[in-house]
């Protein structure tokens, strides 16, 4: 652990703009997930109509989802490509720039030419979008939770990285909000205009970034000479181990989210087990629920721990993927709207909740945003052929085929939260009382110390 001496870059109790700079990341990955996700439920609802032949119904979802899917496997190139720009040359460029891209490219789904326009041009024009929409969302997360991290103050940095991923079901529920007030204007409206509103929030977001100050940590790295000359190498030669953890962590949250949302979407449309107004405002409550749930969930984890919430986290999605059918299948609304709530604000937020600081702790401020950057990144490839791949479970052996897949994520993640070292326990927490103790008898505040205690280095 670093020494006493005391260095305002680090401030235990955070910087001066540190809840500035949640809102701000906050803000940032509600539109991007209001982009991002939106083509999930429109890819569940629409686009195999829209976008592709719609004389086989069952091809076209499949083709549907395997669009859905691209823009999930260019999200590692994405984080390699963030990552590295903000191990070289800071985060706040990274955030601007994944910001401005997405919403260039979300607004021109909006003004796709259909099949029946244009033919098999309107699915290769959708594929490049979402491509560019892959990337935009890869180079986003490691930015937006490293920035918020490295401000925050360290004994509330699973809180405060929380409010950044709580940004993720805020721009779910505005995303689907959208969806569910454009069904009165038609099919042909319909998915459009969610797209096409946001750029509203983008200009919003640019803004507020604009305005956003570099990480300390950063800028500490700059002064000092120690910015990596390639991260990415480094951290899978040194790292690559937590790499690879938080990798198999972070694929039960994401993964389930593909199989307990996004196909359920289409499970309950397809099965005619609900109307599409049901559906939207029962993701629409539990994406409510989980603004505060994934801030909760973060807070939590500076009370107790990372690990035993995401071991709780993971349990519950174990066990949680035949009751979820069980309900659905029932078709009563009551039961629909509880099983979105249980999928989203318990399983998928308690995960969720924890990455943020937990991965951060993982590797060093050198290589942070490569290492954190790439584990979650890498993860999505599997998350976005989930639902194709639910879907041809279903297809063989029903509705058991992807209740069980929503099993195997949940032990996969339980395993890799029982390998993954704890970096914020009792010893750590410890560690802090003392430091904390320390710099204030040396200066009479709370300013801080040197290198966090919970940085780690392979």
């Amino acid at each position: 652990m670093a020494d006493t001496q005391i260095n305002p870059r680090h401030p235990i109790d955070g910087t001066p703009e540190k809840k500035k700079v949640a809102l701000g990341t906050s803000i940032g990955a509600t539109i991007e997930t209001y982009d991002f996700i939106g083509f999930g439920t429109a890819a569940a609802l629409y686009f195999n109509d829209v976008f592709f032949p719609s004389s086989d119904p069952l091809s076209g979802t499949l083709l549907s989802f395997a669009t859905l899917g691209i823009g999930f496997a260019v999200r590692p190139l994405g984080g390699i490509i963030g990552g590295y720009l903000g191990d070289k040359i800071g985060r706040k460029p990274v955030l601007v720039g994944s910001l401005l891209l997405m919403g260039i490219a979300t607004v021109l789904i909006g003004v796709l030419p259909t099949y029946q326009q244009v033919g098999v041009w309107a699915g290769i024009l959708l594929v490049a979008v979402r491509v560019v929409q892959g990337l935009a969302f890869g180079a986003e997360w490691g930015g937006a939770i490293l920035m918020c991290f490295e401000h925050a103050p360290w004994r509330r940095r699973g809180l405060y990285t929380g409010i950044t991923q709580a940004g993720f079901p805020v721009g779910l529920l505005l995303a689907n909000l959208a969806f569910l007030v454009s069904v009165p204007l038609g099919d042909q409206w319909a998915w459009r205009v969610p797209f096409l509103l946001s750029v509203v929030l983008i200009v919003v977001g640019i803004v507020i970034r604009l305005k956003i100050e570099e990480s300390p940590e950063f800028e500490e790295l700059k002064a000092e000479g120690e910015i990596v000359k390639n991260p990415l190498l480094e951290v899978l030669r040194d790292d690559w181990r937590n790499v690879l953890r938080a990798f198999c962590l972070r694929i039960t949250e994401t993964a389930g989210y593909a199989v307990t949302v996004t196909f359920m979407l289409s499970y309950l449309t397809s099965e005619k087990l609900a109307d599409r107004s049901v559906t939207l405002t029962g993701l629409m409550l539990a994406a409510g629920l989980g603004i505060a749930a994934t801030t909760l969930w973060g807070a939590l984890t500076d009370k107790v721990g990372r690990r035993p919430v995401y071991l709780v986290g993971t349990a519950i999605t174990l066990l949680w993927g035949v009751p979820m059918f069980l309900m659905v299948n029932t078709g009563a609304a009551v039961w629909i709207v509880a099983a979105f709530i249980i999928s989203y604000a318990i399983c998928q937020n308690s995960l969720a909740g924890v990455q943020g600081a937990w991965f951060s702790e993982l590797f060093a401020a050198k290589t942070r945003t490569s290492g954190a950057s790439l584990a979650y990144q890498l993860s999505a490839v599997i998350s976005g052929f989930t639902p194709l791949l639910a879907t041809a479970l279903y297809a063989a052996f029903g509705w058991i085929g992807p209740a069980v897949l929503v099993s195997g994520y949940g032990l996969l993640g339980l395993l890799a939260a029982l390998v993954t070292q704890e970096t914020w326990g009792p010893a750590e927490r410890e560690r802090v009382a003392a430091l904390e103790a320390a710099s204030r008898t040396a200066t009479g505040t709370a300013t801080g110390t040197g290198t966090s205690p919970t940085t780690s280095h392979g």
